[in-house]
């Protein structure tokens, strides 16, 4: 870094997240330097320092906004070891990327008088090398004290990304949602494949053969939303088949079949299902009939 301008972003950790983000605020055109445990091959443009676990980077104070990309049961244990430092003041801003936890995760650097936050892109980042164009146009979840949450929003926009806000102590409830969108659509995905694995299919071929169907849904639902996008026994009123599908499963399925069966059972409600339908799904499902909000009724 001997002769470099002083970099006006810092972020600790050169995982994915870190050095995807990094990524694409380097070709946003911000000033960037990513810090990490050891030393690791990291897209051309971006500047890394190394040092050994628990030494923080030399450049702490040449920056105005500090990132911890940290697994989120270190953020705090982070925080201290800054605030213990004595080199974060008033004129930064710290931000984590957690999904679930808010800016009380950073308690330990309140006596600094940093402005304290929080910035979640509401994606996956599975290849640094991608995060520029994937981050552009998704949406992000900020939240912390008031100079935080511009500071958070500005570095948003910077990549493309189209920021929210969070109340405070809503971040699990919101990660919640984003685990069912993405991770558990995953697992769901698995268990498809396994399941026509047992009908006779290999697993190559169970899955080429779930693809356009997945396609499919998928394409309906960016199209219409996830109510008008639902089909199936479930919104056809079709208790006899929910019945069989039952009956063919083992119990940790079924289970897993019920559950979300009920949520799809909501979903139809919603979508005009009348109470006799939704009552006889019910008993095939061997659960109550969910309590449903008028569509006009406030919330």
């Amino acid at each position: 870094m001997s002769g470099a301008a002083p970099p006006a972003i810092g972020i600790i950790g050169a995982g994915r997240a870190g050095t995807g983000l990094a990524l694409a605020l380097t070709q946003a055109g911000c000033d960037v330097v990513l810090h990490g445990r050891r030393a690791r091959p990291v897209p051309a443009g971006l500047r890394l320092t190394v040092a050994a676990d628990g030494v923080l980077p030399q450049w702490l104070p040449q920056v105005a906004v500090v990132v911890l990309a940290v697994r989120d049961d270190a953020i705090a244990d982070l925080a201290a070891a800054l605030q213990d430092s004595g080199r974060i003041g008033p004129g930064h801003t710290v931000l984590h990327l957690s999904g679930v936890q808010g800016q009380e995760a950073l308690a330990a650097l309140l006596p600094s008088r940093a402005a304290l936050g929080s910035l979640h892109p509401l994606q996956t980042i599975a290849e640094p090398t991608r995060a520029p164009e994937r981050l552009r146009g998704a949406w992000a979840a900020v939240e912390g004290m008031p100079q935080a949450v511009e500071r958070a929003e500005a570095l948003a926009r910077a990549i493309g990304l189209r920021p929210f806000r969070v109340p405070p102590g809503r971040k699990p409830v919101y990660h919640a949602g984003a685990v069912f969108a993405s991770n558990y659509f995953v697992v769901v995905e698995a268990v498809a494949q396994r399941l026509l694995r047992h009908a006779g299919l290999s697993e190559a071929e169970a899955w080429q053969a779930l693809l356009p169907l997945v396609r499919g849904t998928f394409e309906n639902v960016s199209r219409d939303g996830p109510g008008a996008a639902l089909t199936g026994p479930i919104r056809r009123g079709d208790a006899a088949t929910v019945a069989r599908h039952l009956a063919a499963l083992t119990i940790d399925d079924a289970e897993l079949y019920r559950a979300i069966g009920r949520a799809a059972l909501e979903l139809a409600q919603k979508q005009g299902m009348d109470e006799a339908t939704a009552a006889r799904i019910a008993t095939a499902l061997t659960t109550d009939v969910p309590p449903v909000l008028r569509r006009d009724a406030p919330t």
